[in-house]
């Protein structure tokens, strides 16, 4: 039990480090205000468009959404850090210590969920001042605080398991893709009610659509109800969809993630990085 405290204090302190470095580190940094920078942009020219009739900025209704797309969007930084992290042999030395993986798992939640909340913020404050219509009560803080700590646990656990999945970060890379479709039918630019039946239906299959449901519940007006399915913000549902994932995702990445450390060994590891040498080359 001990030794496990030591694990957890280890990675806590592993991941408050990885999140300093990052705001650090050039490369990074720029990335950390690459995407808003970008999101920023694309509320500028739906600012003033209107969703159809009902009287509501498209910029408002889609900013909470965007921010509910990057914090789902955690679960594709996760894939990416444990995927490198698999490649440079990092994870193969986490797991030669006593409850290593434990450490590293702690770290990288940290450090991910860490990351997150400084790009939300990058995009929230500016974005407040440029679009109309945003409301954030007393009352909606507490809505803002759940969706997040559900969705970011519902989402972290899915980015283990693909990250356990690819075993290099070139292949990795496969996953942008599906996650671009997934995010053009989650409702994050357009309103899901202005999609086809059967797309509404597969878009609220996705942990992205109900985190942007929820943010949308804590920093919209409650008018602005009328542009969802069924007039209604569904906070059940969406707590029952996000807590569905949560508890798929923490009973599969453990087990997923203590196959995939068994298989890798420092054969493995250096077949790697000779391949990747031979790409450079």
């Amino acid at each position: 039990m001990k030794a496990k405290a030591v694990a957890l204090k280890a990675g806590w302190r592993r991941g408050l480090t990885e999140l300093r470095q990052s705001f650090t580190n050039g490369p990074e940094l720029f990335s950390h205000f690459l995407w808003p920078v970008l999101m920023l942009g694309a509320l500028f020219f739906l600012r003033h468009r209107d969703f159809g009739s009902t009287g509501f900025l498209l910029g408002a209704l889609a900013l909470p959404s965007i921010l509910g797309m990057n914090a789902a969007m955690g679960m594709v930084s996760m894939s990416q850090q444990l995927t490198a992290d698999r490649e440079d042999g990092t994870l193969l030395r986490a797991k030669a210590t006593p409850n290593g993986m434990l450490g590293y798992l702690v770290g990288k939640v940290v450090s991910v969920a860490g990351g997150l909340l400084a790009d939300l913020t990058i995009l929230l404050i500016p974005g407040w001042f440029l679009v109309d219509g945003l409301a954030l009560g007393s009352a909606h803080w507490l809505t803002l605080v759940w969706v997040l700590v559900l969705g970011v646990i519902a989402t972290l656990p899915i980015g283990a398991i693909l990250g356990s999945v690819f075993t290099t970060a070139r292949s990795q890379g496969l996953i942008q893709l599906p996650m671009l479709a997934l995010i053009a039918i989650s409702g994050i630019f357009y309103p899901l009610t202005g999609l086809p039946g059967w797309l509404q239906w597969i878009g609220q299959l996705t942990p992205i659509y109900w985190m942007g449901v929820g943010m949308r519940s804590a920093l919209l007006a409650d008018s602005a109800v009328v542009v969802e399915i069924d007039h209604s913000w569904r906070h059940l549902e969406a707590a029952a969809v996000l807590g569905a994932w949560a508890v798929a995702g923490l009973l599969l990445a453990p087990v997923v993630l203590r196959r995939m450390a068994r298989r890798e060994s420092g054969s493995k590891v250096a077949e790697r990085r000779e391949r990747a040498l031979q790409r450079v080359a």
